[in-house]
């Protein structure tokens, strides 16, 4: 437990003081990949025309299972070497650890709206928000910013951080690999658009599983830092409603441990789509300072996963 305590701590200060790499991210690299992948096999004529489920199947397979083979490998390799390459596994590991995180990232978005969402500079908040939310955002108001940028902020802090951190414990270097891999190609496939709707099937169903498991458990971590009573109560009755298997408990947990009115109707591509309240129905409306309860909470459940894992290598 000691080597997952130490990587986890290493990645965690990497991610703080670095943030993400601006340039030559090992994922931006795997996404320029994947579209020339999915350019070739996602074909729409002949034979192919009605096999989308089958060819998506084939192309994740093939932009995911080697990575994730070559990483085991590599782990393997270092931790039956001498002394000096154990340490370099560890190291090894929290690098990889480290471009799967995005805890500095989401803060670093969420402020950039909060900031002047306070100065009530609508416009900058505006454009701030449509960098991390789908939903059209140029005529919302200040709730509905603040709705927006909170809602990304729990549902993100599952998937940025706890997720990977979560399959590296259950399965080292590969798991890292296979989760973030996975997570990018249902971020790139995983729509419900013509040109994904089948295609992209398998991306989506694998992510959905993959987070199955760290969506609760954050879910979880976000009660006991809260309003326990109040975010069970919204994860077990509104959560369970949301589109997203795995978004909806995260986002009802979190709205009700910080007393918040989330979810709701909003316009996307120019349709307007509704969607369930999440939170207590006596529950704040959100804006900067939600935002910003948002980002404390996440950072607060960051501090409470390695203090457990402390007093596991501890115990053990």
């Amino acid at each position: 437990m000691w080597f997952s305590f130490f990587v986890v701590l290493l990645a965690v200060a990497l991610d703080y003081k670095f943030a993400e790499v601006a340039r030559h991210h090992p994922l931006v690299y795997f996404g320029n990949g994947v579209q020339k992948l999915e350019r070739s096999l996602n074909l729409k004529h002949g034979w192919y025309a009605d096999k989308g489920k089958l060819l998506g199947i084939i192309a994740w397979c093939l932009a995911v299972m080697p990575l994730v083979w070559i990483s085991y490998l590599i782990e393997h390799w270092l931790l039956n070497r001498p002394f000096y390459s154990v340490l370099l596994s560890w190291l090894f590991a929290a690098g990889v650890l480290y471009f799967a995180l995005g805890w500095r990232s989401l803060i670093a978005h969420a402020k950039a709206i909060s900031v002047p969402l306070k100065a009530a500079d609508m416009v900058a908040a505006r454009r701030a928000v449509a960098m991390i939310v789908s939903r059209d955002s140029e005529a919302l108001t200040a709730n509905q910013i603040g709705n927006a940028a909170s809602e990304s902020v729990l549902e993100n802090g599952a998937d940025a951080i706890f997720a990977a951190i979560f399959w590296f414990l259950l399965l080292g270097v590969p798991g890292i690999v296979l989760y973030r891999l996975a997570n990018t190609l249902d971020a790139m496939w995983g729509y419900k658009h013509r040109r994904y709707v089948q295609f992209g099937w398998a991306a989506a169903r694998i992510d959905d599983v993959l987070n199955y498991l760290p969506a609760r458990l954050v879910a979880l971590s976000y009660a006991l830092l809260g309003n326990y009573r109040s975010a069970r109560r919204c994860w077990k009755r509104q959560g369970v409603n949301w589109k997203s298997p795995n978004a909806g408990p995260v986002m009802a947990a979190g709205a009700g441990a910080l007393n918040l009115q989330l979810g709701g109707g909003a316009m996307y591509q120019g349709k307007w789509q509704d969607r369930p309240l999440l939170g207590p129905d006596t529950g704040l409306q959100p804006g900067a300072i939600a935002i910003d309860a948002c980002c404390l909470l996440v950072g607060r459940v960051l501090a409470l996963w390695l203090l457990l894992l402390l007093l596991m290598a501890l115990w053990f």
